[in-house]
């Protein structure tokens, strides 16, 4: 960071204009590739899948909360495990805020997890987490949608993540999925992204984009090693 290049005012302005120009650029390819998305064909969900909910059992309608369109995020938790993952806890920071303003857009938003409820809802109250976050744990949700994987799966090597092979041999994995609710009440899947697809939907991640240093995980064992649960940082 030392040897960085320091010009007058000026010539930084002119630098920046040619930037913004690609930023520009780039935010209108943003634009047609969200298009795009939103144009994909969409799938029949046909199971009808239950998960546990702070008011007991509830079906996939029932997580629209009276909207057409719902949001997932898988967060890694499986049954066994004593914490959840620390990257999802890292994206979940960002939820709270943003429910109320999805609602008035006509969007549901749920976290899902195959950990029991009584272990998610302990572990929000820790983060004061308030969103919505079901537990999955007698459905076959998320391994469905790739974001959970049977071990005997996983030994024969026949699962996919992210649209190919999946090459991780966690029984959990990342992901969002999208759905849509039409007035009959039939479901359809419209949407689905994992790994770094998931950026976009980490605000601390788009912030560290702007900064000298960005992200600065180069050097590290692997990219996230740095990252902690937000109440385990040392001041």
């Amino acid at each position: 960071m030392t040897q960085h290049r320091i010009v007058s005012r000026d010539a930084w302005v002119e630098a920046r204009k040619q930037l913004l120009a690609k930023e520009k650029a780039f935010t209108l390819e943003r634009d047609k590739l969200s298009r795009e998305r939103r144009s994909l064909p969409w799938v029949k969900v046909e199971k009808d899948y239950v998960f546990e909910g702070p008011d007991g059992q509830m079906s996939m309608v029932d997580a629209f909360a009276g909207h057409s369109q719902l949001v997932v995020y898988h967060f890694m938790y499986g049954p066994d495990w004593e914490e959840p993952c620390k990257s999802c806890s890292f994206w979940a920071d960002n939820f709270n805020g943003i429910v109320e303003h999805l609602k008035h857009r006509d969007v549901s938003f749920v976290a899902i997890s195959r950990a029991p409820l009584p272990t998610l809802q302990a572990f929000a109250k820790r983060m004061g987490w308030s969103f919505n976050w079901l537990s999955s744990e007698a459905s076959d949700f998320n391994y469905d949608f790739d974001a959970s994987y049977r071990p005997e799966d996983l030994e024969a090597g026949n699962t996919t993540y992210n649209y190919a092979p999946n090459t991780y041999s966690m029984s959990e994995l990342a992901g969002t999925s999208v759905f849509y609710k039409d007035d009959e009440g039939s479901i359809f899947h419209t949407y689905s992204c994992y790994a770094r697809g998931l950026d976009m939907m980490n605000t601390a991640y788009n912030y560290l984009d702007l900064v000298p240093k960005g992200r600065d995980e180069a050097e590290l064992e692997h990219t996230m090693s740095w990252v902690k649960f937000r109440d385990e940082y040392e001041s």
